[in-house]
């Protein structure tokens, strides 16, 4: 009778629900295999990385259910692909390694994650009746934007001290070729040098043949994630400034972007 009661719920809920779980299933099947998978072999780390994985799965329930708001089916979907790519894909398939571009798309996409919070917590705020004010589209998309590259540069500042403090290499190298700088210039002048690196010798090994030059330790991969994570602040403020313009009537807005649950309405009513 229980299980008839179950498919039944199951059965009711929207496709939208559905969705949600499956995509949120499937995913936290795959961290718990390898989870397992990393206990056995002995790599805890790993294993610290699949429960970090989990816990940040709950954060979108423990949101909804804190702010009483309906977090967008595609905007879920795609923070769990998010997380499931960062942390397990990124860190423990060393898909940062292997895949050329794969931490610059996620810096991009994270831009554009953080800077459709930031805009939905003070749309939301926007939208109540308790609040006095309102404020523009404008402000709205800037504020977005602000938020999406504050916390973009606090990621960084985490990354170096990371690296100085615990000896990781999240602040990845780059391999430079040529340096150019006004500290070769022979005359002193403020113009810049362009030398080649034609020789490169590191405890006794010729650095020309591998890597192939200086590398840089974590400044090109800094502004380089930075500068992506411009890019997705930009693109959802813009989404975001003109899903408040028309009124909510953005289709690619609406999707993206939680709105308040009609039971929080009807609470304020009662009181």
């Amino acid at each position: 009778m229980a299980k008839e009661e179950t498919n039944g719920l199951f059965h009711n809920m929207p496709h939208h629900a559905k969705r949600r779980l499956t995509i949120r299933g499937i995913l936290s099947v795959l961290i718990v295999l390898v989870l397992i998978r990393s206990a056995m072999m002995g790599r805890y780390e790993n294993v610290f990385v699949c429960i970090l994985s989990l816990l940040l799965f709950c954060v979108p329930i423990f949101l909804e259910r804190k702010l009483a708001i309906d977090i967008p089916p595609l905007m879920e979907g795609i923070i769990y692909c998010f997380i499931f790519s960062a942390e397990i894909l990124g860190e423990i398939s060393s898909f940062y390694t292997l895949i050329p571009g794969w931490d610059t798309m996620l810096h991009t996409v994270n831009g554009f994650l953080v800077a459709a919070v930031g805009f939905s917590l003070v749309d939301l705020f926007n939208r109540s009746e308790r609040m006095t004010f309102k404020l523009s589209p404008l402000f709205l998309a800037v504020v977005a934007f602000c938020f999406s590259m504050t916390v973009g540069v606090l990621w960084e500042f985490c990354e170096f001290w990371f690296d100085q403090i615990f000896h990781t290499d999240a602040q990845k190298d780059f391999i430079v070729r040529t340096i150019h700088s006004v500290t070769l210039n022979p005359s002193g002048l403020n113009q810049v040098v362009h030398e080649p690196i034609t020789s490169l010798v590191v405890n006794g090994e010729d650095w020309m043949e591998f890597p192939g030059g200086y590398i840089d330790i974590g400044l090109i991969d800094t502004m380089k994630d930075l500068m992506v994570n411009f890019i997705g602040a930009i693109v959802f403020s813009v989404i975001g400034y003109f899903y408040v313009k028309t009124r909510g009537k953005g289709k690619l807005a609406s999707a993206l972007i939680p709105v308040v649950m009609e039971t929080e309405h009807k609470e304020e009513e009662k009181q």
